[in-house]
């Protein structure tokens, strides 16, 4: 973890310890691994962001797609719907 080195300062945690009654308990091994798991978890964060910034670009040049003209026995109907309509609003 070259780069992981870099960004920590090349602290090296692993070599921490401390003794309680004859038992060694090394807790720089812990600690190192959470620095590390935090750094590559962000990295891929940061991946995942790009890769969908990108992917709502291509998705809004989709969405421009016009609507087809609805067929005209469609069309038909939907201007004899408006007639009558306006038919029965005209005697009321």
């Amino acid at each position: 973890m070259p780069l992981a080195g870099l960004l920590s300062g090349g602290i090296d945690l692993e070599k921490l310890t401390f003794t309680y009654l004859d038992a060694e308990v090394k807790y720089g091994i812990f600690l190192q691994s959470v620095v590390d798991f935090f750094i590559i978890s962000f990295s891929i964060f940061m991946v995942v962001k790009v890769a969908n910034r990108f992917k709502q670009k291509e998705t809004v040049k989709v969405e421009v797609v016009e609507t087809p003209a609805p067929d005209p026995e469609i069309a038909l109907l939907t201007e004899i719907r408006d007639l009558l309509k306006a038919n029965k609003q005209g005697e009321a």
